[in-house]
């Protein structure tokens, strides 16, 4: 009935539990690894996934590449982080609702919570993130991005199922501080491709395609955010959440998480599309524009068109046509 797609790096801590997490309504689980030095591949294969290995250049070409090549036969397929977890009354629900759903629903929308060491982060406007994360086979894509992708997809209708799915990363803050300085470095060629039309940008994501929260905060950030003045866009967001949407509530790792994820995390990105910027608005063409920040980033942004490893804009166009 269901499919599930999992990407995994050195997960050995979380790739276990989350395949456990899904067993009871998925028939179908498929591991694709880009070349993991710990017991990942060996875990996911002892408990029966299908596991597949592909070099990885960001998540939407890999998760992209997964629904491409894997060997899926189900009818419904779920996207699942390998630190995520779908818990029993979720797990529940969809095995009892899913293969019942009208024609016309082609996606669900699951409501996803944060736990941040330890301590579940009810405030701020992290509960819940509604997240497109199931969809008909056949029926969705992920957008090519290379930050903030969301599976969007067409022909019918989503529904949103209620229940327990968390975020419960094992690791610890010097993994999560390494892990979005990484993210910063993606978010901010978004940014700056947003400025000066790099490449092509997919603009599949709407409140029909995927979820309504998920759209109404990518059009924030791109209409208002992004335009702000450097300094401007994370201290104000930052009081946003923790005064407004009450983040203080969240007592002592809440605080934690607010301000590295909220603003340190925020305030980086800003900073390095300012440092990219003063390098990049000196150049004449776009084309220079993207070769210098493929230097500066060390991302392949530039990436050469073949069988293996078609170009981002490309794949996006490619597969926005295929589900019009």
């Amino acid at each position: 009935m269901l499919a599930t797609i999992i990407l995994t790096h050195n997960e050995e801590r979380h790739i276990a539990r989350a395949i456990r997490s899904v067993q009871p309504f998925c028939n179908e689980v498929v591991v694709v690894d880009s070349g993991s030095t710990d017991r990942t591949v060996e875990i996911a294969r002892a408990l029966g996934a299908v596991v597949l290995t592909n070099p990885f250049v960001n998540h939407a070409v890999q998760f992209q590449w997964a629904l491409d090549h894997a060997p899926i036969t189900s009818d419904w397929i779920m996207r699942l982080d390998a630190d995520e977890i779908v818990e029993p009354d979720l797990a529940a629900r969809i095995a009892a609702e899913l293969g019942d759903l009208p024609a016309d629903v082609v996606g669900v929308n699951l409501e996803r919570k944060h736990i941040f060491m330890g301590r579940f982060i009810r405030h701020g406007g992290r509960y819940p993130l509604v997240l497109l994360r199931i969809w008909r086979r056949g029926r969705g894509r992920i957008e090519q991005r290379w930050m903030d992708e969301h599976i969007v997809v067409s022909g019918g209708r989503t529904v949103t199922f209620a229940g327990g799915f968390a975020d419960v990363n094992l690791f610890d803050l010097t993994f999560f501080t390494d892990k979005h300085n990484k993210y910063a470095t993606r978010e901010a060629v978004d940014v700056l491709n947003q400025r000066y039309g790099l490449f092509a940008t997919d603009r599949a994501l709407t409140a029909s395609s995927a979820s309504v929260q998920a759209s109404f905060k990518r059009g924030v950030k791109e209409r208002l955010y992004n335009k702000l003045p450097f300094w401007m866009g994370p201290l104000f967001y930052f009081l946003y959440r923790y005064v407004i949407q009450l983040g203080f509530l969240d007592g002592r790792e809440g605080l934690i998480y607010h301000v590295l994820q909220g603003f340190w995390y925020r305030f980086l990105v800003a900073a390095k599309v300012v440092e990219y910027d003063a390098v990049l608005r000196d150049l004449a063409t776009a084309d220079e524009r993207l070769a210098r920040l493929e230097q500066l980033t060390g991302l392949p942004l530039r990436r050469k068109a073949d069988a293996s490893h078609a170009p981002i804009l490309a794949m996006a166009a490619s597969e926005t046509s295929k589900l019009a």
